[in-house]
């Protein structure tokens, strides 16, 4: 049996990287979608976690309180846009994997405290009023991992880290379901923490650039995610209602976020994890995109 280790990015709040096992294939829902392979077979191996679950349950209590009651069914018939985490469509094992060629037995140890510290930064940053864009919070969960890890970064190893992120590509998935969504003319958008030039690099190096009509980096509005105010730019781009508008997230945080905001949400749990107990729940979660379209029909036929 052919398998290999990948390391698993985050996704759950506070959660840190964790070497995980993927099924080598996952049938999908919807015949357009060609049938898809994600990885090998998953088994929790360990993790580093903290918990901000009390600081975000007060972030999506207020998104909650910004999108009005919560329904136990999402109710629309004029489903015309799909906005979705950049991480639902980027991978970013492969920065975990140079990780660990550059510090060969210390790079899971690096990747597990970065992944820790760039989430729990957001969201400290957002509640001490004290915004600075994705890549250089990404740049500082590095230097606080490489200290607490005990790894002797320098310059060098730095950018070449910091530079795989301009460099991610699909999930296996993406393409076919984009091509399904496009084809059932809904608009396209990615909503995300990231940086213009992080998804700029991205798109751009994968051949997406078009398929997006929008890319709302959460600069706009100098907040992350799951603040209220991020996920209003959907809204403000597309100038659609809440329930026109599908929020497709990778993290379990970010699919409590949207959901709580009001947006009907798919969360594509590629790595099975729990969801967040934040009081609300994405409104489908699947382990790929593929479902995603017949996810999209369902609402239209509400």
């Amino acid at each position: 049996q052919n398998e290999k280790r990948v390391v698993a990015p985050w996704s759950v709040l506070g959660s840190a990287l964790i070497w995980r096992r993927m099924p080598a294939s996952v049938t999908p829902l919807r015949k357009e979608a060609h049938e898809m392979t994600i990885g090998t077979s998953f088994g929790r191996v360990g993790t580093n976690r903290r918990q901000f679950l009390g600081t975000a349950a007060a972030v999506v209590t207020a998104a909650a309180l910004d999108a009005g009651p919560l329904t136990a069914q999402v109710r629309s018939h004029t489903m015309k846009a799909v906005a979705f985490d950049a991480f639902a469509i980027f991978d970013p094992s492969s920065v975990f994997r140079l990780a660990e060629e550059i510090f060969p037995g210390r790079g899971v140890e690096l990747s597990n405290q970065w992944r820790t510290r760039q989430f729990e930064y957001t969201w400290l940053r957002n509640s001490m009023r004290q915004y600075s864009d994705f890549w250089h919070v990404t740049r500082d969960a590095l230097n606080y991992a490489a200290k607490q890890s005990g790894v002797n970064l320098n310059p060098e190893q730095s950018m070449r880290l910091m530079s795989a992120y301009l460099q991610l590509k699909p999930w296996p998935d993406v393409a076919a379901v984009i091509q399904i969504l496009q084809k059932h003319g809904l608009q396209l958008a990615l909503l995300t923490n990231w940086t213009p030039a992080m998804m700029e690099a991205c798109l751009k190096g994968s051949g997406l650039e078009a398929a997006f009509r929008y890319q709302l980096s959460t600069d706009r509005v100098e907040a992350f995610k799951p603040d209220p105010v991020t996920y209003r730019m959907g809204l403000e781009a597309f100038h659609l209602q809440k329930d026109e508008i599908a929020f497709v997230a990778f993290g379990g945080w970010d699919a409590a976020g949207a959901k709580a905001f009001g947006y009907p949400t798919y969360w594509v749990n590629r790595f099975s994890v729990p969801p967040e107990e934040l009081g609300v729940s994405a409104d489908a979660t699947y382990r790929d995109l593929s479902p995603l379209p017949s996810f999209i029909d369902s609402l239209r036929r509400v």
